[in-house]
């Protein structure tokens, strides 16, 4: 089968590499229908996800049709429609029991999708603990509408939720890409009294506009300014940090009120420097980390009522054929591209 695989630093590639099996009694062999290209796969192309290994094929965002399961697993069938969990975790160990499956302490745990073992850029794909790793998709559901629940969608309900947001509340989300976006649709279920986005490329800020009309919007180099001007506490409640540079690292502490809470799921190509001395007096709560996907059941739930709706993001479709020439229109952010549909 035709995979898209990591090569080296700086290179991905078509390679063919033999259908999957089941090898684990827990493994389910699935079909993948629908596939993207996530950010954190741009970190691995440019080698800043030294877990990552070369050979292995790339993608973590997908849902298909499971074809084969292992003996122990008794969640899903062949023939079940099913998201695919960023994280395959085995929810027996100490963290996977307290919710924190991100840091699933198996060999096979957490992020291993497409980073460490063969991901979901090619015509099928084995999933590891498949009775976590993988939720049924409701028949009232596209494939569309449930494409970025098991990783995108999943990071933005997670920050959402760990953010302690309340309905009087100022959030601001610090960068309009797709994490962003999706962490901009979940606090909206939370309420608050204002939601601002801060973006500084200005067809993603017309796309929130267009989109999203009751949501505020500012550039970097206002956003100081404008966040005292719409805040009556000296800043906002709740800043979370989804566009990932040195400049938006400071920017987010730097628009929090006193006592705030900053939530940073932005992923660094570098070190960033927490300057406690310039901070000091602003007692933050500072919350960090990669996304625990552990709501995916509960975020289907909300598409299917129609609550949460990722559509709009969906901006472009390719051919598994044609990977390729996604990336290089995602990297490059041509075209007004938010998010782009891969069908396998």
């Amino acid at each position: 089968m035709r995979t898209f695989t990591y090569i080296e630093k700086g290179r991905f590639d078509f390679l063919d590499k033999p259908k999957p099996t089941v090898i684990d009694k827990g493994d389910a062999v699935v079909k993948v229908t629908l596939a993207s290209i996530c950010t954190s796969d741009l970190h691995i192309k440019h080698g800043s996800v030294p877990r990552a290994v070369p050979g292995i094929t790339v993608g973590h965002e997908m849902v298909g049709v499971v074809v084969e399961v292992g003996s122990a697993v008794t969640e899903v069938k062949a023939g079940d429609r099913v998201c695919v969990n960023v994280e395959t975790f085995c929810g027996e160990c100490f963290f996977c029991k307290r919710g924190f499956v991100n840091n699933c302490t198996d060999k096979d745990g957490g992020w291993a999708l497409g980073c460490r073992i063969d991901g979901g850029q090619a015509e099928y794909v084995r999933v590891p603990h498949a009775n976590c790793t993988l939720k049924k998709i409701p028949d009232t559901v596209t494939d569309r509408q449930a494409l970025f629940v098991g990783d995108l969608l999943a990071t933005g309900f997670w920050a959402a939720k760990i953010s302690d947001i309340c309905e009087d509340d100022t959030v601001l989300i610090i960068g309009a890409g797709p994490t962003g976006l999706c962490i901009m649709l979940s606090v909206m279920l939370k309420k608050p009294r204002r939601i601002i986005m801060c973006e500084k490329d200005s067809e993603r800020i017309k796309f929130v506009n267009l989109h999203y009309p009751d949501v505020l919007t500012v550039t970097p180099d206002m956003a100081v300014d404008f966040v005292l001007k719409n805040t009556p506490h000296g800043g906002a409640d709740v800043v979370i940090e989804a566009a990932g540079g040195e400049s938006t690292f400071r920017l987010a502490w730097e628009c929090a009120r006193p006592n705030a809470t900053v939530t940073v799921v932005a992923l660094y190509d570098s070190a960033q420097i927490l300057p406690l001395p310039d901070m000091y007096g602003k007692n933050l709560t500072f919350k960090t980390g990669g996304v625990d996907g552990c709501d995916c059941e509960e975020i289907l739930s909300l598409i299917k009522d129609g609550k949460l709706d990722t559509l709009p993001l969906i901006t472009h479709t390719y051919p598994l054929s044609e990977i390729d020439l996604a990336y290089e229109l995602f990297e490059s952010k041509r075209d007004g591209v938010i998010k782009i549909a891969v069908e396998c």
